[in-house]
């Protein structure tokens, strides 16, 4: 450790100083550089800020599940005014945990690090081995008349006052809403589900559509009736289930389509059936080109070949539509003969 200079010695001249000393002041020694009781009296206040500040978050999570909040909140009453004692609580708290941490700092800094006045002559822009020597010689006479190294108890309620600070930020994510689960990679469809309009839910009948129609379609749950039985949604699963299971019809000449191996009995009658929402970020997709059963995204032009199992011909889309496996119930509507058997919407699942 280097020697402290004596509380009675002046601001010394460096050697071979050009200029002479400016008139700087004597130093004067703090209380905790020459009292060891005031220097742990010192430190103590210090780790103790920084506690607090780990408490101060400790409480804000607690707040932030107790407190009840929306239609009946939680609410105190201060000169007349009605507050919501969770939004208040968790601001006191929050600013709690940055002012005393804020705080911890500034005492450490003006009553244990060192406070010496530093000078330096101007140099050349090309610094001499020397003078980088003796940067990093200030650099690390600074590390240690900081005290990390000696001063385990600042430097660890230092590093757990921020460490904590980060909870408040994730607690409060949390709510959010609730995580998806596997919701991502299915949707409403089930087996023998019709295939019913959009807008106003009527069943398709295979004698509805002619070659070159484009009809935009549903799954039957979504228009739930007495007849077939399906529950009503709330509003918001309503619309989670539409925006998921939204697909397209298409009608062409059987012999146009390609299936691939496997997906032979995935069309009726020429009439095929694909996600309405496109692979790239998930725009719905309604635009057709009759001749070429080419289907254009209007978000980012990426086009697919309905003919071919849904194929990316251009665009930023990394993989083909979702295909819909299609039959026909015992009245002539169209049913879907499974669920999607991939994920719908953009292909997050297939990054690393």
């Amino acid at each position: 450790m280097n020697e402290k200079l004596l509380p009675t010695q002046e601001h010394p001249e460096p050697p071979d100083s050009p200029v002479p000393n400016p008139g700087l002041p004597p130093h004067h020694w703090r209380p905790t550089d020459v009292d060891p009781k005031a220097e742990k009296r010192a430190e103590r206040q210090v780790a103790f800020l920084f506690t607090l500040s780990m408490v101060l978050v400790v409480l804000f999570c607690i707040a932030f599940y107790t407190f009840k909040v929306g239609e009946n909140p939680d609410t105190f009453t201060f000169g007349g005014t009605k507050f919501g004692a969770s939004t208040v609580t968790l601001g006191v708290l929050l600013g709690g945990v940055f002012l005393c941490i804020g705080i911890g700092i500034i005492q450490w800094a003006r009553k244990l690090m060192g406070d010496q006045e530093i000078f330096e002559m101007r140099h050349s822009a090309h610094s001499s081995p020397e003078d980088r020597q003796h940067v990093l010689d200030q650099l690390s006479l600074g590390l240690e008349e900081s005290g990390l190294g000696r001063r385990p108890l600042i430097r660890n309620t230092l590093l757990g006052a921020l460490g904590l600070v980060g909870v408040p930020a994730i607690v409060a994510l949390s709510d959010l809403g609730p995580l998806p689960g596997n919701k991502l990679y299915t949707t409403i469809w089930t087996k023998g589900m019709r295939v019913v309009r959009d807008v106003v839910g009527t069943p398709i009948h295979v004698s509805d559509l002619e070659i070159g129609d484009l009809v935009n379609a549903e799954p039957e749950a979504i228009f739930p009736t007495e007849e077939n039985g399906y529950e009503e949604l709330s509003e918001v699963d309503l619309q989670i289930a539409k925006s998921k299971a939204a697909v397209i019809l298409h009608r062409m000449d059987p012999a146009e389509i390609t299936p691939s191996p496997g997906r032979e009995n995935w069309s009726v009658q020429g009439i095929v059936c694909y996600s309405k929402i496109c692979t790239h970020v998930g725009c719905p997709i309604s635009l057709l080109e009759q001749q070429t059963h080419n289907l254009l995204c209007p978000c980012h032009q990426s086009t697919f070949d309905l003919a071919d199992n849904g194929r990316v011909l251009f665009g930023p889309a990394a993989r083909p539509l979702p295909q819909l496996p299609l039959g026909v119930d015992s009245e002539g509507y169209l049913i879907a003969l499974s669920p999607f058997t991939e994920p719908v919407g953009p292909s997050f699942w297939e990054r690393d």
